[in-house]
């Protein structure tokens, strides 16, 4: 059980670590450019529209990446109204193929999210840059970009599910194969915790993936990985600042993602977590060596535990 008092002192930090992001207008990491995600079917308090966004709220996060199930799309009306209501936007919304209830409720209520479509459903083996396979996924994308057109807005090839569709070379093949043909509202999200790779790739891989970038998810990452890295709070593992100076320095202005994905974990605990390991990052990008110590996965939840 969580302690009302440490609960309250840990979201005073996490308000006051907000306030700090949001010093420099413009600047990559600023509140205003932080997005919450994959805080619905993942948090084991099971929240409602109303508290999600009085969540939101207090921890200073503006925009919403909605990640959702089956028991959720009763409520879309609700998620939207409510999240408007306390200054939120829905800026994504996860779009596991085509869903006329998600095109529906954004039409009503004239939001435009980016609409986050994962790898194909089945693992598909493919040589990398396959030809072949390079015009089946835009075959399959492209009337996900029809829809995202419909309610104004971008599809993002979100690196998640199988290898191929998780390389973003191949994700740039199938973008390049769509605007073959006239589509261009499809892009890319990154995603941290979905990047198979050593860091010493990264600055490359980055440049190429920048011009189609959408959004980038954040989590604490391993210098090398060949599996996906644990879900981790930004800040407490080795790459993560690197990984940070890179996007920082080729100014791609975001939005950036606040990965939650603990199911263990209540979403306002692991949101307040990250975002004190953010400001941690903020300081070392500025001046490294102003942050003190790094802080530990650990040291972040002792405040919200007895």
């Amino acid at each position: 059980m969580k302690s009302p008092v440490l609960l309250a002192t840990l979201l005073v930090l996490a308000a006051g670590r907000t306030s700090q992001l949001a010093a420099t207008e413009g600047d990559l990491l600023a509140s205003g450019n932080l997005a919450a995600w994959c805080v619905v079917p993942f948090d084991p308090r099971k929240r409602g529209p109303e508290e999600r966004a009085q969540m939101l709220e207090r921890l200073g996060i503006t925009r919403l990446a909605y990640d959702w199930r089956e028991e959720h799309v009763a409520t879309f009306d609700a998620e939207i109204t409510a999240m408007a209501r306390h200054g939120i936007a829905i800026s994504a919304w996860w779009y596991p193929g085509h869903r006329q209830e998600v095109l529906d409720a954004a039409l009503r209520h004239g939001i435009h999210p980016q609409l986050w479509v994962a790898g194909a459903p089945e693992p598909q083996p493919s040589a990398p840059g396959d030809p072949a396979r390079v015009a089946r996924e835009a075959a399959r994308i492209l009337p996900l970009a029809r829809d995202a057109a419909a309610i104004g807005s971008q599809v993002g090839l979100y690196n998640h599910r199988e290898p191929w569709c998780e390389d973003q070379d191949n994700q740039l093949a199938v973008i390049e194969r769509l605007r073959q043909d006239g589509i261009t509202n499809v892009g890319m999200v990154f995603n941290f915790h979905h990047w198979r790779g050593p860091l010493a790739d990264f600055a490359a891989r980055f440049a190429r993936m920048q011009p189609h970038l959408l959004a980038v998810n954040l989590n604490g990452m391993p210098a090398d990985s060949a599996q996906y890295p644990a879900v981790r709070f930004i800040g407490t593992d080795a790459a993560e600042l690197a990984m940070l100076r890179v996007i920082r320095a080729s100014g791609w202005h975001g939005p950036i993602g606040l990965l939650h994905e603990r199911p263990s974990v209540d979403a306002e605990i692991s949101l307040a977590c990250s975002l004190a390991g953010l400001a941690w990052l903020r300081k070392e990008l500025d001046q490294p060596g102003s942050g003190g110590p790094q802080p530990t996965e650990a040291g972040l939840l002792a405040a919200a535990k007895h």
